[in-house]
């Protein structure tokens, strides 16, 4: 029997499985990239009220960047319009937000946004470079 017949027990495999059929690491820098820029801003509600629209946008950006992370983990069948969204949100936040969490916030968010993007799902698993050294050794093996 292969490994793939036997049931997997414990969570670890399962987190692996459900980790593997998405964006995992893209969603989750960009998640906290929003969540950071979303930490760094300091204004009240008061200011945020008396300057308007320009105040309002610097928690409206980071907070669509956390939900567009979120959604890219959860619903990984539109990644590309939330990676779009996610970096249009993250360049938007260098000018309503603080610089975009001081760069760190921003570049999180664009680092995510960008992985995201070029999530393949349908790609196989690449194999390490111990397990390729090992096989071609095997084949070397054979033919010999």
């Amino acid at each position: 029997m292969s490994d793939t017949d036997t049931p997997r027990e414990g969570w670890r495999p399962a987190f692996r499985g459900w980790r593997a059929r998405r964006p995992f690491w893209g969603g989750l820098l960009l998640t906290l990239g929003g969540g950071w820029i979303l930490l760094t801003e300091k204004a009240s509600l008061k200011v945020v009220v008396h300057i308007g629209m320009q105040g309002l946008a610097g928690y409206l950006l980071p907070a669509v960047m956390v939900v567009c992370g979120l959604l890219a983990l959860f619903s990984p069948s539109q990644r590309l319009f939330y990676s779009i969204v996610g970096i249009l949100c993250s360049l938007g936040s260098w000018v309503t937000s603080n610089l975009g969490g001081f760069f760190v916030g921003l570049a999180l968010g664009a680092v995510g946004s960008c992985m995201i993007f070029g999530w393949l799902p349908d790609q196989e698993p690449r194999v390490s470079r111990r397990q390729r050294k090992k096989k071609a050794r095997a084949t070397d093996a054979v033919q010999a």
